[in-house]
Parts: C-alpha cells; sequence; structure tokens
C-alpha cells in the first residue's frame, strides 16, 4: 500500500526525519524497523520508518542521503512493501468477479462499540457482520485499516491502492464512495461515504458530515457496466 500526507522533514543529528500522522500497526504488518520509500518533487528516495511507541513512527533519511527538498512541510507518498496484513482463506470472488456490483448501500448499524470497521465492510459487501468477523479474523476494538483492506480483497472489492491522509486546512473532495477514518479517542472510527450521504455504523444515514474531523480515507472503486 501507499499512503499520501502532508508533513514536515526536519534536521536530525547528521540525517533528516519526517514524522508520520497515523498509526502503523494500523496499516502494516511489520513491526521494528521498517524499510520503505518515499516519492517527494518526482524524487524516489529509500528511507527506514524507526518506531517511536504504540505504532507511532517516523522516516529516517541517515546521513549522507542525497536529499533534494527543503526543509519544511511537503507532500509526500509514502510506499511501505508488503505492508497489507494478509487473511490466509481461498476467495471465491476478485475485482472481476466481485460479491455484488456496489450501486447502493443499505444502513448497518453496529450492534457494539468497536465493530464499525466490520459494520462498514458489511455495507459494502451486502452481508452480516457476522459474515464479515469471520472474514476478518477480528473481534470488537480489532477492525482497523490493513485487515479492512484484507477484507475488501476477499469480497472482490476494489479500491485505490493509496490511503489519502488529511491535513487541517486541507480542501478534501470525497470520490463517490470512500471508507472515512476518523480520529475518536485512541482509536479509528469508520464510516462509509456514498454518492453524498454519509453512511455512520452509530448514527445512521447522515446528509452532511464535518470533514474536520476526517483524518483520512480510502477511495472504493466503483466500475460501471459498459454500454454497447
Amino acid at each position: 500500500m501507499r499512503y499520501f500526507f502532508k508533513s514536515k522533514v526536519e534536521k536530525s543529528g547528521d540525517g533528516v526525519t519526517i514524522s508520520i500522522p497515523f498509526n502503523i500497526w494500523e496499516v502494516c504488518k511489520q513491526r521494528d524497523v521498517i524499510p520503505a520509500d518515499i516519492l517527494m518533487d518526482n524524487k524516489i528516495i529509500n528511507c527506514e520508518l524507526q518506531p517511536l511507541e504504540k505504532g507511532l513512527y517516523e522516516i529516517h533519511l541517515p546521513a549522507g542521503t542525497d536529499f533534494p527538498l527543503e526543509l519544511g512541510e511537503h507532500k509526500m507518498l509514502l510506499h511501505v512493501s508488503g505492508s497489507l496484513i494478509r487473511i490466509n482463506q481461498n476467495s471465491p470472488y476478485s475485482f472481476e468477479n466481485p460479491i455484488r456490483k456496489i450501486d447502493s448501500v443499505d444502513i448497518i448499524l453496529q450492534p457494539a462499540d468497536g465493530l464499525c470497521g466490520q459494520t462498514v465492510i458489511a455495507m459494502l459487501a451486502g452481508v452480516t457482520i457476522a459474515d464479515v468477523m469471520t472474514v476478518m479474523d477480528c473481534r470488537e476494538w480489532q477492525g482497523t485499516m490493513g485487515r479492512m483492506i484484507s477484507a475488501l480483497n476477499y469480497y472482490g472489492i476494489d479500491h485505490s491502492d493509496v490511503i489519502m491522509y488529511c491535513s487541517e486546512g486541507d480542501e478534501i473532495v470525497l470520490p463517490k464512495c470512500a471508507i472515512l477514518m476518523e480520529k475518536m479517542g485512541r482509536f479509528s472510527h469508520y464510516l462509509l461515504y456514498f454518492d453524498g450521504k454519509y453512511y455512520d455504523p452509530n448514527l445512521g444515514v447522515l446528509e452532511e458530515y464535518d470533514k474536520t474531523k476526517l483524518v483520512g480515507f480510502l477511495e472504493i472503486k466503483l466500475h460501471q457496466d459498459e454500454e454497447g
């Protein structure tokens, strides 16, 4: 997966560091030091993700790295190879043969706190939360974005390979369908956006949403039937 965000490039000793504005453990299966690369100003730079605490990391460019940019805030695309948590199940679906065509969404409310991720996948796939919990192999408060992406792959629901992270003041334009992430205490809360409406597992269908609460989103690709 790839992750698009804005962050500050700062000097640290003889090297350069860049803070990562999201929890790496929610999207990556690796821990400890993680090899990666970043794309900034059309230049690919090899780097390492250095752990700080509890899933928080920073990008570290060691001394001697050919670094073409000035210090300060930059937009960047981070690529962590092999970061997706994979679920070991044989799926009968594929992106060419998904579980269903997503041309509508029926609201599902989560029966207990901590099941918002599973509930969003259930709304997209048109199945029960219990089915999704089996596929994701997780219970309450365990539905990370990495597991949700694995479930999307299982059900053949196509999606972008870039998670877009938002910064304060950004003008946010959502695609027709997307999984939205917002911070709720030390956890993430997930809801679904489809065709101008917001499907919140806690609150139901919303006509409006305060986008300042948005941490990021993942586009769900809608493939229209070809005519003719």
